[in-house]
């Protein structure tokens, strides 16, 4: 995961060295920090959305008239819950965590010239496992025989189409942004041999604040 993140860091760098010395003039470098609402969206078990967070680095540039470029990096920790039963049969949501970094190239069209713009565009997500504390490892998943530690080795890659909205002043705006994953994230587990066909895409709501420098 610390491989794979700093070759996602090395290539927003060179990507945003690039745009700098081709738009000198409109490049913009921004500092994002911000929360987001992670949601799974499988039938396999109850999964019910939780809220996370996010800090990133992006690169503004103009493309064509009203049109700009928006390269991004974001670091984030996912969160979501499974209703699960303990060994006493006591209903338990256990909290699954999820370190995963962005790398992303949007389209921003300016509605009004810094201060309203929408974005849309891809984004690649790489993903560690789900981690959550010791203590709830061998609770049961309702619903199913799994345990709550069979279903942490999740796909480390997902695709996401995205749309958002940024609005504010020249050096500080908001955005918000809904990510939906086009791949199944539970694919991994059906190489497990766990005796189900697991199915299930994420959605990601962000909200962020940008500082432009």
């Amino acid at each position: 995961m610390r491989k794979l993140t700093l070759v996602l860091f090395l290539i927003l760098v060179s990507v945003s060295a690039f745009s700098q010395y081709r738009y000198r003039d409109s490049n913009r470098i921004g500092i994002s920090f911000g929360g987001n609402q992670f949601s799974l969206n499988t039938n396999n078990f109850y999964a019910k959305p939780d809220l996370g967070w996010n800090v990133g680095l992006s690169m503004r540039g103009n493309f064509y008239n009203n049109w700009d470029m928006v390269y991004n990096i974001q670091f984030s920790e996912n969160n979501f819950s499974v209703a699960t039963n303990t060994f006493t049969l006591a209903q338990e949501d256990v909290n699954y965590k999820l370190a995963s970094a962005q790398v992303s190239l949007q389209v921003s069209y300016e509605l009004v010239e810094n201060h309203l713009s929408i974005e849309f565009g891809p984004i690649v997500q790489v993903n560690g496992k789900l981690n959550i504390d010791n203590s709830d490892e061998n609770n049961v998943i309702t619903g199913t025989t799994l345990l709550a530690k069979d279903i942490r080795e999740i796909s480390n890659f997902n695709f996401y189409p995205t749309v958002g909205i940024t609005f504010g002043v020249r050096h500080l705006r908001a955005n918000v942004s809904y990510q939906y994953g086009v791949n199944n994230m539970l694919e991994n587990l059906n190489n497990k041999n766990l005796g189900v066909n697991f199915k299930g895409n994420p959605g990601i709501l962000n909200g962020n604040l940008i500082i432009y420098l």
